[in-house]
């Protein structure tokens, strides 16, 4: 597995047309990968998110192969000054063990789903309010084998940073996505559930950039 860091230039046109939609986005990060290598595997699967802030646009990419991201350079990067990052994640993975705690940042999209009749398929519907996105997490961790220590309060420590919701063009059709970027301090419990969290990503929609979980080691309070 590897874990890839590139900066975008978001001056540029081409970026500014790519960020516009996650599937385009989707389109472009799996260009970094040759076919044989765009399915998902036992290890993991390609996973990405982008994280915006009013400084910087940084495209995460977890991947069973290493990508090339030559023409995401050339068109909506810095090619003559800098290129991406690409790191083995092994090494990361090889070291939790339970009890461990790390920060945590998520990007996903948080739903729910809705049989109107018997007859009818279900349905997905996002979660809308910071408590029902919350919740919804909060309802999936034993699952993805970590927990959510308290924080102030006794209250678990995680936050919902960022909302959104995304309107896109997909084959004729208007796919609708509802957002939620979580922040937090996580728990191990069960380290080779919480790997596979790591390399197949947490919920849906993870063509689009949902369902990638990164840690970071807890800062000092």
């Amino acid at each position: 597995m590897h874990l890839t860091r590139f900066e975008l230039n978001p001056a540029r046109r081409a970026t500014r047309h790519l960020l516009a939609s996650p599937h385009r986005l989707h389109g472009a990060v799996m260009k970094a990968f040759p076919a044989a290598h765009r399915e998902p595997t036992e290890d993991g699967r390609v996973l990405w998110r982008l994280d915006q802030t009013p400084n910087q646009t940084l495209l995460y990419i977890v991947s069973p192969h290493r990508p090339d991201l030559t023409h995401l350079v050339e068109e909506t990067g810095w090619p003559a000054t800098s290129t991406w990052d690409t790191r083995p994640y092994g090494p990361l993975l090889d070291q939790l063990a339970a009890g461990q705690e790390w920060a945590f940042r998520l990007t996903a999209n948080p739903t729910r789903s809705v049989r109107r009749t018997s007859d009818v398929d279900t349905k997905r519907y996002g979660h809308l309010t910071v408590t029902q996105q919350t919740d919804w997490l909060l309802g999936r961790v034993e699952r993805l084998g970590f927990s959510i220590p308290p924080a102030v309060e006794n209250e678990p420590d995680v936050t919902v940073r960022g909302r959104d919701r995304r309107r896109f063009a997909r084959q004729g059709t208007t796919v609708t996505l509802t957002l939620a970027t979580y922040e937090g301090r996580l728990r191990v419990a069960d380290p080779g559930v919480f790997r596979r969290t790591l390399t197949h990503g947490v919920g849906s929609a993870k063509g689009y950039g949902c369902g990638l979980l990164t840690l970071a080691r807890v800062r000092p309070t």
